[in-house]
């Protein structure tokens, strides 16, 4: 699917914690439908808010932007 899904309203830093369940996006898949599930290791954005989602990297090692908190 090459149409873009990403959430016009992402994750604020605050709801994001170490050890959180989400979906993000990584920077070679911008634009498509190729979302990455994992559990935050590290927050690598350090404003409070950003367009395309708060940076993370993934306990897996992967970078990308966080999308939508998993539901517990």
């Amino acid at each position: 699917m090459s149409e873009s899904q990403d959430n016009e309203n992402p994750p604020r830093r605050e709801e994001i914690r170490k050890g959180s369940a989400v979906w993000i996006i990584e920077k070679a898949n911008y634009g498509t439908s190729n979302y990455t599930q994992g559990f935050v290791s590290q927050i690598l954005t350090s404003s409070p808010w950003h367009p395309r989602g708060i940076k993370v990297r993934l306990e897996t090692g992967e970078v990308g932007r966080v999308q939508w908190l998993m539901e517990a």
